[in-house]
């Protein structure tokens, strides 16, 4: 029997009282394992008052208070972060080892936003005009919220929660419907290591939960990570409603594999790249782009023997390297652009839609996939696929290759795979994209750093987590102090000046 999955309100669970329900499904056996009630305007206006309600106090604990409660919640999360690894992986599919992962880079984000007091600190100048001082403050905006996709239902709101409490803001998190009970489980570590009730919510739902958070006037700001059609629709609407907003859309990463490039770390790293967590990775390395002849060749010959013998299981088999994809849905969407890269051309060298596992053959699985000879005006080179589907794109020199990410709409993360430093260092200085890998393939910065594409990759002035992150949930304030003692009377009608 499938499990109610309830809201986390005000420090405790509400059941939805909505008439809509969204399935949770094991994605290894294609079963329903769980049931939620998508959240009505009228419950998201609970979470909301009930967030508001709790952010005066909030904001008043000292920072350093807060952030003792936040490394309590840190040390709850790694002694516990097989459970919810478990839970991540029962929902989304993904191998239990990756999702241990991405459980320990969400861990890192906590443990950056542990230090908060030293990074809200303002800055002090003495006698910027005679007796007179000048300082600036950051302080919280209010309740603000945070939409997050299907593909890593506990790191991406981690990317988020950990810096916004840090700094003093409330919480709401509207997670991925396809995968929800990750947040469940972290609303209730966070209350255990001390967060007030109504600090940190939980509000399921789809399209109609989102309209809500954009358009409610008691959310300040919107942080969001999914597609690049999404996040223009996210960043849209919550500007016009006049809130701040940051909104991570979709990517297509292309990796340049330069003739001198160490052959083994290459295939070693687009098995990885391409093919971890089934592809579904927003800094997933879906396009090889070869320099000079028989570079593809050369990686190809490795290659795919590899993927043809990649282990393929429940992620919960400790030996399996892929699990399935989330939903029947993706599945369907992600097996119709290998028809289509067949139907437009592209020489289909590893074929991953016949796959079946015995025993899970109601289960969402999909072979890793390899398209040779693809060009620039075709759909699976355009389009973003999020599954296990990696092209070959065939460039005569390093410029040819450098121009194909350069002119591509997204600008999430790209690499270079090279021995040589003059062209690695080209590709940092002048690609343009808003995270670089030089022989490394995903290059998702550590938490005291930040995370956030170009392009149509992101929307908004701010990337995630790290500096940009204290940024975007904080407002600066800045304050000229003089005292009346010693000063002149008499009214003043000029701009105030240095003299």
């Amino acid at each position: 029997m499938a499990k109610a999955i309830h809201h986390w309100i005000n420090g405790k669970e509400v059941a939805g009282k909505g008439p809509r329900k969204g399935a949770v499904f094991n994605p290894a056996t294609g079963e329903q394992t769980g049931e939620i009630t998508l959240a009505t305007p009228s419950e998201m206006d609970a979470a909301v008052a009930g967030a508001r309600a709790a952010f005066p106090a909030w904001s008043a604990t000292t920072a350093l208070r807060r952030s003792r409660i936040l490394n309590k919640f840190l040390g709850i999360l790694e002694a516990r972060s097989k459970e919810l690894a478990a839970v991540i992986t029962s929902e989304h599919g993904k191998v239990l080892s990756d999702a241990m992962g991405e459980v320990q880079r969400g861990a890192e984000v906590v443990e950056f936003a542990t230090a908060a007091p030293s990074l809200l600190k303002g800055e002090y100048t003495e006698n910027v005009g005679t007796k007179v001082d000048s300082w600036s403050t950051r302080q919280p905006l209010g309740v603000v919220a945070g939409i997050t996709p299907f593909n890593f239902p506990a790191m991406v709101p981690m990317w988020m929660f950990p810096t916004a409490l840090a700094t003093g803001n409330c919480f709401i998190l509207k997670p991925s419907e396809r995968d929800p009970s990750a947040s469940i489980l972290i609303a209730k570590w966070l209350q255990e290591a001390g967060v007030p009730d109504g600090v940190f919510q939980v509000v399921h739902g789809d399209k109609e939960a989102v309209d809500a958070i954009l358009n409610h006037p008691g959310i300040a700001a919107v942080s969001f990570v999914g597609s690049t059609p999404i996040a223009k629709y996210i960043y849209s609407t919550a500007t016009a409603n006049g809130k701040r907003c940051q909104a991570l859309g979709g990517a297509k990463n292309h990796m340049i594999i330069m003739p001198d490039a160490d052959i083994d770390q290459t295939v070693d790293a687009l098995m990885g790249a391409g093919y971890g967590s089934a592809g579904e990775r927003c800094m997933a390395i879906s396009v090889a782009v070869t320099v000079g002849e028989g570079t593809a060749e050369r990686v190809l010959a490795k290659l795919e023997p590899k993927v043809r013998a990649l282990k393929i299981g429940p992620g919960t088999d400790a030996d399996a390297e892929m699990g399935p994809l989330v939903t029947k849905q993706h599945y369907d969407k992600v097996k119709g652009y290998i028809d289509t890269g067949v139907k437009e051309g592209a020489k289909l060298l590893v074929d991953g839609r016949g796959f079946k596992m015995q025993g899970y053959e109601k289960g969402y699985f999909l072979g890793g996939s390899i398209f040779d000879n693809v060009t620039p005006d075709m759909t699976i080179y355009k389009e973003e696929i999020f599954g296990p589907v990696l092209s070959f794109v065939r460039a005569k020199n390093y410029d040819e290759a450098a121009k194909l990410v350069n002119d591509h709409e997204y600008g999430n993360g790209t690499a270079i795979f090279t021995r040589d430093g003059d062209a690695a260092r080209e590709f940092a200085q002048s690609i343009q994209v808003g995270m670089v890998g030089i022989n490394v393939p995903i290059p998702v910065p550590m938490a005291f750093h930040s995370f956030g594409g170009w392009k149509a990759s992101l929307f908004g002035d701010h990337h995630m987590h790290g500096p940009e992150g204290i940024r975007f949930y904080t407002k600066l304030k800045t304050v000229t102090a003089r005292w009346p003692t010693g000063i002149r009377s008499g009214a003043e009608f000029v701009m105030p000046t240095m003299k």
